[in-house]
């Protein structure tokens, strides 16, 4: 075996392979092995490194010298400077690992070092399709421990102590659904993992199954010890092709290790897991709906009760969880119930995982302790907001989330604080807006999307959604009327009590949370037939200042519809009659002369 001095990691998510981190990965081995350097350096393809906005990068060990923004052309530099002469290429380095000339490895980089990582511990650091490297990096012990030193009773009582509650959304004690299901009569039982993550933005999940798989195999391993069961079903999206082809790698090399299959470690216990594909549908990341998809029939969510603990998939028991919380289960065997809820609060131990998105500088994924503030995760963790504009709102949980506005940037981010201010947790998406959002807007936005994915089951979700969409897209073309936000808050209510399902009851969350934090913006769209923000087109007027126009041409050369009008060095002016409201005179006049009103 061979004793390398120096590692590359390259970042395999999804993100970076979509920029060839792929190619990058080979020709560094192309240019290693022409240097001469493949027995003293090794390239790893691992998961994802989490900061997404710098992609695709690449990490060298043992010093962790950190390069972002790497392209096929840069390998050369990379190799033949660093690897072989040992001199840092500084052009190429993470914009925030230099600081007064001190360059600073991967770890003291702010947006690593103020995350604790639980859930996502060997994304970006492993070789996902490596069971050795997993195994090396402690994997598969939980799983030992519970076979041959533990009860059934035993492995759920840990559970139940470490206070892990389900990453999902809803924040179920996970420790009380396997108890549920272990007593649950039945002669078969199963245990799902739900994969189907749909949120806009939201990439939690996948890339735990891209980096660390074997994480998610082994606690589905010890939770079907748990409860009885033999069999397990990962249910994840056929649009996560990398995820899909790295758990398939997995399944079979537990398989041929003998940590799936019959007679496990020499235990009796037999477990073994197959993979379904889902076609996109966002109702199937809801656990009955997800259990139709499973079974052959249109995704739609059932009555319950019963619930799935009781009667589930092909009417048996089963246990569901979502890939994150199954992520925390062989830590906490490894490191103890008193390690895991040392992290978090007391209602909400441990870590969660957000994807962080829009108006922010450091886009990607991030792990913090429950608790963290939501200043911390965008500003200490997140960089602010670019082009020194001001913070207007955050969005939490998905499509299904609230609006949170500024003054409520202190609240700490745990179950019980994001319901008190109208949002919840969800799987974990994070947007961030600035004050060029339009409140008003985004409300219509999450809508628009629940509308095109609603099963249409039941008619509080495939009416009532669609009659609220009606009255926003109103409100934001100018054709808002009195009463009509009256109307909309009476309806978003009404579907949040009689909605079949999660997805219709939180699906009025953005409106709801809107109304409440934003009713001005509603109220100056309807009545003042003017938006705020500058946002909705139809509402604005472009106009050029006297003061500032010089009079050189370039809006009126640039307009796509002559809608400007003017003589050189003198005035121009614009037609609103012909202004199609494009931004294009604004983009090009040198003077900053238009104005939006």
């Amino acid at each position: 075996m061979n004793l390398y001095r120096a590692h590359v990691l390259v970042c395999g998510g999804t993100g970076c392979h979509s920029s060839n981190s792929d190619k990058i990965k080979q020709k560094m081995e192309d240019r290693i092995k022409e240097k001469g350097l493949e027995n003293e350096v090794k390239v790893v393809m691992t998961g994802c490194f989490g900061l997404c906005e710098s992609g695709p990068n690449v990490v060298v060990y043992p010093e962790g010298v950190f390069y972002s923004h790497v392209k096929l052309s840069d390998v050369d530099e990379i190799v033949d400077e660093h690897l072989l002469k040992g001199r840092i290429v500084k052009r190429l380095l993470f914009k925030e690992a230099v600081e007064e000339n001190v360059i600073k490895s991967v770890n003291e980089v702010d947006f690593y070092k103020k995350q604790t990582r639980v859930a996502l511990r060997n994304c970006g650091i492993i070789d996902p399709e490596n069971i050795d490297e997993y195994i090396a990096y402690d994997g598969y012990q939980a799983l030992a421990k519970a076979l041959t030193k533990m009860t059934r009773d035993e492995v759920i009582q840990v559970v139940k102590d470490s206070g892990l509650r389900g990453r999902g959304g809803a924040g179920f004690p996970t420790g009380l659904k396997w108890d549920f299901t272990k007593k649950a009569d039945g002669d078969k039982k199963y245990v799902v993992c739900n994969a189907d993550e749909g949120d806009p933005g939201a990439f939690m999940d996948r890339s735990i199954l891209e980096g660390d798989p074997h994480s998610i195999l082994e606690a589905m391993t010890i939770a079907g010890y748990a409860i009885g069961s033999d069999q397990g079903f990962v249910y994840i999206r056929a649009e996560y092709p990398i995820a899909v082809k790295r758990l398939q790698i997995a399944i079979n090399q537990a398989r041929e290790y003998g940590l799936l299959g019959e007679n496990i470690l020499n235990s009796g216990f037999n477990f073994d897991i197959e993979l379904r594909l889902g076609a996109g549908a966002f109702v199937c990341g809801e656990e009955t709906a997800l259990i139709e998809s499973i079974e052959g029939k249109r995704g739609m969510p059932r009555n319950k009760p019963p619930f799935p603990a009781n009667e589930g998939l092909w009417g048996k028991p089963t246990l569901i969880n979502n890939v994150e919380t199954y992520a925390n289960i062989p830590v906490i065997f490894q490191r103890g119930v008193d390690w895991f809820r040392s992290i978090g609060t007391e209602k909400s131990p441990g870590t969660k995982v957000f994807a962080l998105g829009g108006k922010i500088e450091n886009t990607g994924l991030v792990e913090i302790p429950m608790g963290t503030t939501l200043r911390d995760i965008i500003y200490g963790i997140g960089g602010g907001i670019p082009k020194g504009k001001e913070f207007k709102a955050v969005q939490t949980g998905g499509p299904s989330g609230g609006c949170i506005p500024k003054k409520y940037l202190d609240t700490p981010v745990d179950y019980e604080s994001l319901t008190k201010l109208g949002s919840i947790m969800g799987s974990g998406g994070m947007i961030v807006m600035d004050e060029d959002n339009c409140m008003v807007d985004i409300a219509r936005f999450f809508l628009d999307f629940t509308v095109d994915e609603s099963c249409g089951k039941c008619t509080a979700c495939r009416i009532g959604t669609r009659r609220m969409l009606e009255i926003l897209e109103k409100i934001t073309s100018g054709k808002g009327e009195p009463g009509d936000i009256e109307k909309l808050e009476e309806l978003a209510n009404n579907i949040k009590d009689s909605a079949l399902c999660g997805l219709g009851q939180t699906a009025p969350n953005p409106v709801i949370s809107t109304l409440k934090y934003f009713r001005d913006e509603y109220e100056a769209h309807v009545y003042e037939k003017r938006c705020p923000s500058g946002h909705c087109r139809k509402l604005l007027t472009f106009v050029i200042r006297e003061d500032l126009c010089k009079g050189c041409g370039l809006c009126k050369r640039n307009c796509p519809n002559d809608a400007i009008t003017g003589e050189v060095r003198e005035t121009h002016v614009i037609d609103p009659e012909k202004c199609i409201k494009c931004g294009t005179c604004i983009e090009k006049c040198p003077f900053g002369a238009i104005e939006k009103r």
